[in-house]
């Protein structure tokens, strides 16, 4: 009875955690673009690894240090000597006849010994100078995990932006489509009052089918930016994901001039930074190439005892101790260190070089990107007011289809222009958005 009801328990518990996964699975994420932000720099797989990436630079600095600290070791032995080393010994020494030998044998049938030994590091300058390119190399992780969370904030930025401007050419298509059919339905009705022709419901069938199609690949457009959303914030493709900020929300929160008046300072760039910090690496590696000329100071002390006897339990034991300083001074390396540090400053040379090239390039860049901006509102304002022109044309084309004054030929070049008006707009704000994006990450704002 006891067994069974342990596995009733047992089953019932397994139920439950399939019920809990199961509901896990199914929770939908709703997320705001910060939000989805905020999530990407907790799960992306890049800024995982970056972050490790720190956590090892912490542990090599501290591992770096230890050099420095005190090292202690023991040692211990037993030999057991099977047949002791026999040695020939002048025979005169013992009042013996010149030039013979007597064979005498050292030492005891067992020995053994231990010690313990404590040694520092007094002074080495490349171990000195290692621990100060460690914690640059630790400062260089973390500016590398900044730089890898701006990219995945631009890449999730970028994601979100293209779902919603996806699903916004949708919807716009579903009411074009709405639309037609009710074009449709009217000129069916024109063709059996001798008001129109087969061939105009041959030409609405075929817009109708063309539109269709264009939604079809829309929506999977929708899906595919879901997926590279989901990849972004380290999420399976079966996630269920729904966004909570409108295209028109965002639209809304656009300030130009605020953006285009931000002062930029091209030192709190995190490229700027990296190529700084190896400008700095090099500093310190042709520093450590003239410091290996330098001597290496250590001290030591070692204490010990050593037993002997000629039975295992009757060892005589003595102990034995020593203290001292140990020098070591490079003298002659053939002009290898020499050569190393000629290299070492070319490197340095190099990064200093880098540097200002990179000064360059992000000021050039801050111009461009303002010009940019500048230019896409520019676009992005003539195309909303063509919507609404192309949508006056479109509306009037089709009160003249309706009254018999316009051709079905004419009502669809009026359709297309207005599709076409509202693509324009659609992607003269995705490229107002990218282009917003590309000058915030510069300026450090995302």
């Amino acid at each position: 009875m006891k067994n069974k009801f342990l596995l009733a328990a047992f089953l019932t518990l397994i139920l439950m955690g399939g019920n809990l996964a199961a509901q896990e699975q199914n929770t939908e994420l709703k997320l705001s673009l910060k939000e989805a932000q905020a999530y990407a720099i907790d799960h992306n797989k890049m800024v995982i690894a970056s972050k490790m990436d720190v956590e090892a630079a912490r542990i090599a600095l501290k591992e770096m240090i230890t050099n420095t600290l005190p090292q202690v070791s023991a040692s211990g032995n037993f030999n057991d000597n099977l047949k002791l080393m026999t040695t020939l010994i002048p025979a005169e020494f013992f009042g013996g006849t010149p030039g013979e030998f007597f064979p005498v044998k050292f030492g005891t049938q067992f020995n053994s010994g231990a010690s313990v030994q404590a040694s520092l590091l007094l002074f080495n300058a490349p171990v000195y100078i290692g621990i100060e390119s460690s914690k640059l190399a630790r400062q260089l992780s973390e500016e590398n995990l900044t730089k890898s969370e701006l990219d995945t904030k631009e890449s999730v930025s970028t994601a979100y932006y293209l779902i919603l401007i996806s699903e916004k050419s949708l919807k716009i298509l579903d009411a074009n489509i709405a639309n037609l059919k009710e074009t449709l339905k009217s000129t069916r009705v024109m063709y059996q009052a001798g008001m129109a022709e087969s061939t105009d419901i041959d030409q609405m069938v075929s817009n109708v089918t063309a539109v269709e199609n264009s939604r079809s690949s829309m929506q999977r457009t929708v899906e595919l930016n879901y997926n590279l959303l989901r990849f972004q914030l380290g999420l399976s493709a079966d996630s269920k994901l729904s966004l909570t900020e409108t295209l028109e929300g965002i639209e809304s929160d656009i300030n130009i001039q605020a953006l285009i008046s931000q002062v930029f300072d091209h030192r709190q760039n995190v490229n700027y930074k990296l190529i700084e910090g190896q400008e700095k690496m090099s500093s310190i590696m042709l520093k450590s190439e003239k410091a290996a000329v330098l001597p290496t100071l250590s001290g030591f002390y070692t204490y010990g005892v050593n037993g002997m006897g000629e039975e295992v339990g009757g060892l005589s034991w003595f102990p034995n101790s020593i203290a001292g300083l140990q020098i070591s001074v490079p003298i002659f390396a053939s002009g290898q260190r020499y050569h190393r540090i000629k290299r070492a400053q070319i490197n340095l040379d190099r990064a200093k070089n880098t540097k200002e090239m990179m000064t360059d390039q992000l000021l050039l860049q801050e111009k461009q990107l303002r010009y940019n901006l500048v230019n896409a509102n520019q676009q992005y304002i003539s195309q909303k007011d063509n919507i609404d022109v192309s949508k006056r044309v479109y509306t009037s084309m089709e009160n003249k289809f309706k009254q018999g004054m316009a051709s079905s030929l004419e009502l669809t070049q009026a359709n297309s222009l207005y599709l076409q008006a509202e693509n324009n707009y659609i992607t003269s704000l995705m490229s107002l958005l990218q282009t917003k994006l590309a000058l915030d990450k510069l300026l450090n704002n995302l």
